[in-house]
């Protein structure tokens, strides 16, 4: 619980930072906070081995730090430095770390199942006993290139895990509006086994991703997980300026009642999350300053890493 915490903690920390840095222009643009979710990306991630793959989404920092990114180089991509998991040519959504098994978040709604899929065919293809997990929103479980990937990993048996962060919303819209039936059901049709968990206990989640997981690795294809959540804030940092009326304060209140930290840090003494807390704080101010001090990238290199031909000229590191 002691690991748990401490990545929830991270996740949130840095999300928060993350938000401050965005207000003060050091951020371009928005980016969508993972705050409230953190169970999912950590008790998931905690199953697998660093070996196996990943992708993500556009709202991906999560996924990426439970899955053991280095947060120093994910705070300087985001800052648009030349020392930036990949180079500031992915930024928030499109961050990506290969040497981890993060194949990429993805700004497209499910984009990334395919790509999953392909991971897992290739794993199995090998004789390996890696798996792949695709992250995605209940606003994915309506797009027909999921659909067409729960069709291939099931005919193929793949060693692929499905999880459904279902936080209520695809941006404004409720899923109550826009899914007909059950989503656990909906997957169960393509003969794989699905199950739903509380996305706000990270142990639950740990314990249905594994099962998951071990089906995979032991050659019984692919399983999918709801997971039931909750988003704290907007869709994306610009909308706490929007004044959107789609979620009411009694339905936030309802949920922050069940915040995964408080959650896991109430199952650790006091000192010990305290400690952790500290240690926490002291990881990000590092992480920062580091970003800060990175080199902005040049103009002329703009091309760089961008395709295949193209070799990166001075001033960008290998």
């Amino acid at each position: 619980m002691k690991e748990l915490y401490r990545t929830m903690r991270v996740i949130r920390r840095f999300e928060e930072r993350t938000v401050d840095l965005v207000n003060a222009n050091e951020i371009a643009g928005v980016t969508h906070e993972y705050v409230g979710q953190e169970a999912v990306a950590t008790g998931v991630c905690s199953v697998l081995r660093r070996d196996d793959a990943i992708t993500s989404t556009h709202r991906g920092h999560g996924h990426l730090i439970a899955k053991g990114a280095d947060v120093s180089r994910m705070f300087a991509e985001l800052l648009g430095r030349v020392d930036g998991l990949n180079r500031a040519r992915g930024g928030s959504m499109h961050i990506a770390d290969l040497s981890i098994g993060v194949l990429g978040a993805n700004g497209i709604v499910a984009a990334g199942a395919p790509h999953a899929a392909g991971a897992a065919w290739a794993f199995r293809e090998a004789g390996t006993d890696r798996i792949a997990v695709t992250f995605f929103g209940d606003g994915g479980i309506n797009q027909g290139v999921l659909l067409e990937t729960f069709n291939l990993a099931a005919l193929w048996r793949l060693p692929l895990v499905f999880i459904c962060e279902n936080n209520g919303y695809a941006v404004t819209l409720s899923a109550e509006h826009s899914t007909a039936g059950s989503m656990v059901d909906r997957a169960a049709s393509y003969g794989m086994p699905a199950e739903a968990v509380d996305g706000m206990d990270v142990e639950a989640v740990a314990v249905s991703a594994g099962r998951a997981v071990a089906r995979a690795r032991a050659g019984e294809g692919p399983s999918f997980v709801e997971c039931r959540t909750y988003r704290f804030f907007g869709h994306h940092t610009a909308e706490r300026t929007m004044k959107l009326g789609y979620r009411t304060d009694e339905e936030i209140a309802h949920w922050r009642e069940r915040d995964p930290l408080e959650l896991a840090g109430a199952r650790l003494e006091p000192a010990e999350r305290a400690a952790i807390d500290q240690e926490v704080e002291a990881l990000l101010d590092e992480s920062l300053a580091f970003a800060r001090a990175s080199e902005r990238p040049l103009a002329e290199d703009a091309l760089a890493f961008n395709y295949a031909a193209l070799e990166p000229r001075r001033g960008v590191a290998r």
